[in-house]
C-alpha cells in the first residue's frame, strides 16, 4: 500500500460531481466510490445484513485498504443504513439495494470520500425527503378533526408532522380521523399538568 495523505484524498475529491438538493451540494455513490477507486485501487469495501425482517433492513459496510503486499487488510471506515420496505415507492422494490448503496456511501464518507459539504449522501438526502413529504400528503388528506388538530398544535407551538412521526405514523400508515381526535385530546390533557 503506498503512502496515501490527506492531501490525495482532497485531490479525489475534487473529480466528485455533486448534484444540488435544495440548494446544498451532495456527492453521489457512485461518485464516492470512483474516489476511492482512484486513491486504493486495490482496496475492498464489503456489505453485510445485519438485520432482514418485517420490511426494515439494516447493512454495514466496511472500507479497507491492502498492505505493501496485498496479504492484510486495513480497515478505513465503516458506515451503517437502514431502510424500510414501506418508505417510498422505489423501496417497494429495491429497499435493500438502496440500503446497501446508503451504507457504502457512509462507509466511504467516514474514509473522506465525497464529505467536502456533507456525510449523507445524494440518495440518503433524496429518500429522507421523500419520506417527509408522505407523511405530510398523508396528514392534509384527512378531515374535520385533522385541522382541529392543526389548530391546536399551531397555539401550542408544537410541530404536528413531529409530533405524528413520534407516535408512528408515516405514508403507511396514516393518522385517522380517531387518531387526530386523540391527538388533540391528549394536546390539550398534557398542557393542562
Amino acid at each position: 500500500m503506498e503512502n496515501v495523505t490527506f492531501e490525495k484524498i482532497q485531490e479525489a475529491n475534487k473529480m466528485i460531481r455533486s448534484i444540488t438538493i435544495h440548494g446544498k451540494e451532495y456527492a453521489t455513490v457512485e461518485q464516492r466510490i470512483k474516489a476511492f477507486r482512484s486513491v486504493y485501487p486495490t482496496g475492498s469495501i464489503t456489505t453485510r445484513i445485519e438485520k432482514l425482517e418485517d420490511g426494515v433492513c439494516v447493512i454495514s459496510a466496511t472500507v479497507c485498504a491492502l498492505t505493501d503486499g496485498d496479504v492484510q487488510h486495513i480497515l478505513l471506515g465503516t458506515g451503517t443504513a437502514c431502510e424500510k420496505e414501506s418508505a417510498s415507492q422505489i423501496n417497494k422494490t429495491s429497499y435493500i439495494e438502496n440500503c446497501e448503496t446508503s451504507a457504502v456511501g457512509r462507509a466511504l464518507g467516514m474514509c473522506g470520500f465525497g464529505i467536502d459539504t456533507a456525510l449523507a449522501s445524494a440518495a440518503e438526502v433524496e429518500n429522507a425527503i421523500n419520506q417527509q413529504e408522505n407523511i405530510k400528503k398523508s396528514v392534509s388528506k384527512s378531515g374535520k378533526c385533522r385541522k382541529q388538530f392543526l389548530k391546536t398544535c399551531a397555539s401550542y407551538k408544537i410541530n404536528a408532522e413531529k409530533y405524528l412521526e413520534k407516535r408512528g405514523f408515516n405514508s403507511d400508515n396514516p393518522p385517522k380521523e380517531a387518531d387526530f381526535e386523540k391527538a388533540v385530546k391528549d394536546i390539550l390533557e398534557s398542557e393542562k399538568d
